[in-house]
């Protein structure tokens, strides 16, 4: 007989663990299936390297994680869960080995920037008092369901009608745009485009700008703050709530199917032939043409979200290093001795140059590194006075990497680390290298690599995300919610899109049966002109 619950959450990520707590807390039974053989998707720690030394084997660092509306309201240092910071931020360092800081004291990150531009200073002070202005308003339209009515009409009352179509407009720009608008040196300019790179988007992107700017302003609030312990701790704190609550998550369980009865979503099989009953939702926390071709099957779709998903664009694949240190990164910059995440390799020029090469399907001889200094922010992730730190840099996605190109890529990026802190190489007593392949292996949503399932470009996102009218969790088979990164509001380590699932799941729930099929039944014959 096959087991039975009110939902089942396919993923243990993030996304997957949020969606299962939210609907624990309506008194929901859920069970959650994970392919792995332990819980965590992208957000998962371990000895990679060395004995004693803890690396983040993919995400590390969440300023959108201590913001989120969405994880705050779990209480999850009730389970555990504990912050900590680098003495500093962030800092960029440029190739003649000047360097731009970003901190959490105001005046600090001030004093940087009047070293490019004197006038610098006050231009952020403006940037960060419209942040303050906005923050909230902001964090819950990027985290609701869409469209966030609420929050945007909290915006539009507190901007004002003029200021918010400024502010509009500046979320459409490229990010390089916004800096010459708003800052007359490179220090200011280059972290907010340092930042967009955090997603796919090269600083002449349209839309790279709001990515660049949000992610400079939650510096300057928040920090980028990394669970202690390991990015682990985040997911041991969401596990001990939902059991609290009486789910339950198994690994080991790889879901293949998604089972449909009268256009509704009934259950899931697993690799092995295990059935489970969901007598109420199925909520997928994986990617969009994952669950649509893989789970579901296209003949029980419409045929233009079929020929949708065909127009479905992943990010950029990504090479990653970690390495265990016998003592702290050498850097010639000293703001870049204290700061958790450095930037390193390129000016705003050079980023351009980076992602025009990744864009024209070339590895960049010169990469933009995004480092981590992890003992550095937490000093339990390793020995007293050694370091445990990562890197990591874009390839074009499908660029054949060979384990002999990747050492050579890791040499690479060893050699313009220790360009900037002579010394580095001689520190290092442990590395392990980490392919495109190998992250797909160790979670089966970073298809190919991509680590934030699907580009942040603006043609997919909001209503385009995945694909076209699909910005709710909502799918065209009842029952059965998307709750993965590819969803809106896209990557990033925040929970939103499995709370969204879970609230879309949770609202199903207050129509009666005819009356929510109706409406699906007419939202798919305007999207798709069929059911």
């Amino acid at each position: 007989m096959a087991e039975s619950v009110d939902a089942v959450v396919i993923g243990s990520g993030p996304n997957g663990l949020v969606a299962a707590n939210v609907l624990a807390d309506a008194g929901w039974s859920v069970l959650v299936l994970e392919n792995a053989d332990e819980p965590g998707g992208a957000v998962r720690t371990a000895e990679i390297t060395a004995p004693g030394f803890r690396n983040d084997l993919c995400s590390a660092f969440y300023p959108l994680g201590i913001a989120s509306p969405v994880i705050a309201e779990l209480g999850l240092e009730q389970y555990g869960l504990r912050w900590r910071h680098a003495p500093e931020v962030l800092a960029h360092v440029f190739p003649d080995d000047r360097a731009v800081l970003l901190s959490r004291d105001l005046d600090t990150t001030v004093r940087s920037l009047e070293t490019f531009a004197p006038e610098d200073g006050d231009a952020w002070r403006a940037e960060y008092a419209k942040w303050q202005r906005i923050r909230d308003h902001l964090l819950n339209a990027v985290t609701r369901p869409f469209p966030p009515v609420r929050a945007a009409t909290g915006l539009v009352r507190t901007l004002g009608t003029a200021e918010m179509l400024r502010f509009v407009r500046m979320a459409t720009l490229p990010v390089r745009r916004l800096g010459v608008e708003t800052f007359a040196g490179e220090g200011a300019r280059v972290l907010l485009a340092g930042n967009a790179m955090h997603t796919d988007l090269g600083p002449d992107s349209s839309g790279s700008a709001v990515f660049g700017w949000l992610l400079s302003m939650l510096g300057q609030d928040v920090g980028f703050p990394v669970p202690e312990g390991g990015a682990s701790s985040l997911i041991d704190a969401l596990i001990a709530r939902l059991k609290a609550r009486g789910g339950h998550v198994e690994c080991g369980r790889l879901v293949t199917k998604v089972l449909l009865a009268d256009g509704r979503a009934m259950g899931v099989q697993d690799r092995q032939g295990g059935r489970v009953r969901a007598t109420r939702a199925v909520l997928a926390s994986v990617p969009a043409p994952m669950l649509y071709r893989e789970l579901v099957g296209v003949e029980h779709l419409p045929a233009r979200l079929v020929s949708d998903l065909d127009k479905f664009e992943w990010d950029d694949a990504t090479v990653k290093v970690d390495w265990a240190l016998s003592g702290p990164i050498p850097w010639t910059a000293p703001e870049a001795r204290q700061a958790g995440t450095v930037h390193l390799g390129a000016d705003v020029d050079g980023l351009a140059g980076i992602s025009n090469d990744l864009a024209c399907g070339r590895v960049p001889r010169n990469p933009f590194l995004l480092l981590g200094q992890m003992t550095t922010a937490d000093p339990s992730r390793s020995p007293a006075g050694t370091e445990a730190a990562w890197a990591y840099t874009h390839v074009p996605r499908g660029k054949l990497l060979t384990d002999g190109s990747l050492r050579r890529r890791a040499d690479r990026i060893e050699q313009a680390i220790e360009k900037h802190a002579p010394g580095f190489t001689s520190l290092i007593q442990a590395r392990a290298i980490t392919g495109p392949h190998d992250l797909a292996e160790l979670n089966f949503s970073l298809n190919g690599g991509a680590i934030n399932q699907g580009t942040a470009a603006i043609h997919q996102e909001l209503i385009f995300r995945p694909i076209p009218g699909m910005a709710r969790a909502d799918t065209p088979i009842d029952r059965l919610f998307l709750a993965g990164a590819s969803a809106h509001p896209g990557g990033a380590v925040h929970g939103a899109a499995g709370a969204n699932a879970a609230r879309a799941a949770l609202a199903r729930e207050k129509w009666t049966g005819g009356a929510y099929r109706a409406m699906t039944h007419s939202i798919n014959r305007l999207l798709y002109g069929s059911d």
